[in-house]
């Protein structure tokens, strides 16, 4: 009798759903890659086109949204189709979509918070209340805008900290958007005279700084206060101008010695 000898089956045949899940699942990362320097690529050429646009934070804020969401699309439709190639999963796949109302429900349940940060997150981007780059205070927190992302937005305040705040908290509460409509920041500082100081000398003394306006803001049983007003072109401008008059303005106060004793601004 005679004996069937063994048939050589190459690796490729042996695995070849592997393989296949394998290159597919690469093909979907390096497709997303390209997709996402396609997209900042011409998000830059663009700025660097028309550097005064004054769309250019509400393209930034929309593009850097659907740059996300377009990259996780092509990576879920990757590992979809990576996992298509093995009977197993197709089967799993049949019965979830059989109970895919009970299941649902379920996921709705479980995951409600992230998705209703999702949603607020595309409501964001869409009706630009806020935009990368904006000054805006929510929630008694002051800072620039950073980035606006699909559940969380970044705000980057005075003295450097982040402040993550989910993007439902957002659509939910009133933020103050300082510059929406005019990119330009008001910046006032305060500055003490003791009680009983001469306002007068002091006013004509901070007056002739440029762009400065110096009004008598307050006077109580701690002092008179000085208050000094001027614009900046830009939110990230702030911190820099506010030290730069207070510090002057208390330099010109202390020669004449008009400044509080405390030195406090």
């Amino acid at each position: 009798m005679a004996v069937e000898a063994p048939v050589d089956v190459s690796f490729l045949d042996a695995y070849r759903r592997e393989v296949s899940a394998i290159i597919t699942v690469v093909a979907a990362f390096v497709i997303a890659r390209i997709v996402d320097r396609a997209f900042t690529a011409r998000t830059r050429k663009v700025a660097a086109e028309e550097p005064d646009d004054e769309a250019s934070p509400v393209t930034t804020t929309r593009v850097r949204l659907v740059r996300r969401l377009v990259f996780a699309a092509i990576l879920t439709i990757g590992f979809a189709l990576a996992l298509s190639q093995f009977p197993i999963a197709r089967r799993l796949a049949t019965g979830v979509l059989a109970s895919s109302a009970a299941l649902g429900l379920i996921v709705g349940f479980a995951a409600r918070q992230t998705i209703a940060n999702a949603v607020a997150g595309i409501s964001l981007a869409v009706t630009q209340p806020i935009r990368i780059g904006d000054l805006v205070t929510v929630e008694e927190e002051t800072g620039v805008v950073e980035d606006v992302r699909l559940t969380y937005t970044y705000i980057r305040d005075d003295e450097g900290h982040r402040v993550i705040v989910p993007n439902e908290r957002l659509a939910q509460t009133t933020i103050e958007n300082h510059t929406i409509v005019d990119p330009r920041v008001n910046v006032t500082v305060s500055i003490w005279l003791p009680p009983g100081g001469d306002a007068t000398r002091a006013l004509e003394l901070l007056e002739g700084q440029e762009g400065v306006v110096v009004t008598v803001a307050e006077v109580d049983k701690e002092g008179i206060r000085i208050a000094l007003s001027t614009w900046v072109e830009h939110a990230s401008e702030r911190g820099p101008t506010a030290s730069r008059l207070r510090a002057e303005s208390l330099d010109r106060l202390r020669t004449e010695r008009l400044s509080s004793p405390d030195g406090r601004a």
